[in-house]
């Protein structure tokens, strides 16, 4: 199948409109998934989609290793259906869930940019909750932005921008890469149903976490307050000083191949 053809998933509408369109969910595979060895999955950051530079170089990377990678867009990103201020991370995970259960119970590598590193955690979370952690061979988080609706955007509002956000039911917050973007009350009060904080999560697989210092997004900190909350052994930080948010530039894509790479030969 072409890049200009993707595939579908349906699913019901957003938990913030129940009465709404169902969700469509554009998604593309490659590879074999019957075969033997890893699949690996891609989880998108937030505004962001399965045409960003790493999905590419990871496409080109699984293909030379004959490994099945997915990748899709949440809805209200990219070529899915519906509308970012209408999002949630529960639809988040939902979707992330509906997308492993594709990998035809294959071990799958979960790669997770940061909103998509929350989201697999909690794809973990929800694994180890239905006895199926032997699924995951390993998660990579890039600049993961655990809690990050209660930690990384409603603890750094202003009084006067929580305010707007309550009597407008949203905020649009100012972007150093695009447009201002929404943050929407519904985003906020739902994200603390999924919140990772104060409780001990364990995987049940190697964790590669890699995080540049210089991310003015998600602070090297707070990956460090991820290590506490990660209840396995098996896992590694890699502090990259010049390291921005994306880590999208050539030698950070080529430290993410030989991460995953490492995980492959686990």
């Amino acid at each position: 199948m072409s890049e200009d053809e993707p595939q579908f998933l349906q699913l019901g509408p957003p938990r913030s409109t129940p009465d709404g369109e169902p969700r469509r969910i554009a998604y593309r595979t490659d590879g074999d998934m019957q075969g033997e060895g890893p699949s690996l999955l891609w989880l998108s950051g937030f505004l962001s989609d399965m045409a960003g530079t790493k999905v590419a170089a990871l496409t080109d990377w699984a293909a030379s290793r004959s490994l099945p990678f997915a990748r899709f867009d949440f809805s209200g990103h990219g070529l899915s259906s519906g509308d970012v201020a209408q999002g949630s991370i529960g639809d988040w995970l939902e979707e992330a869930v509906a997308m492993f259960e594709l990998m035809n119970a294959r071990r799958t590598i979960v790669i997770g940019s940061s909103m998509g590193g929350w989201i697999a955690l909690l794809l973990a979370r929800h694994l180890a909750r239905q006895d199926m952690s032997d699924r995951l061979a390993g998660m990579v988080l890039i600049a993961p932005a655990h809690d990050m609706t209660e930690a990384l955007m409603w603890q750094k509002l202003s009084p006067a921008s929580r305010q707007k956000l309550e009597e407008d039911g949203v905020y649009y917050a100012p972007s150093d890469y695009d447009e201002p973007y929404p943050i929407s009350r519904f985003l906020i009060e739902e994200g603390r149903n999924h919140l990772l904080g104060g409780g001990k999560l364990d995987p049940g697989c190697p964790v590669r976490i890699l995080q540049g210092m210089e991310d003015p997004d998600v602070p090297w900190r707070h990956a460090f307050a991820l290590m506490d909350l990660l209840a396995n052994d098996d896992v590694e930080l890699d502090l990259i000083k010049d390291g921005d948010h994306r880590l999208s530039r050539p030698q950070d894509l080529k430290r993410l191949e030989r991460t995953l790479q490492g995980l492959v030969e686990n």
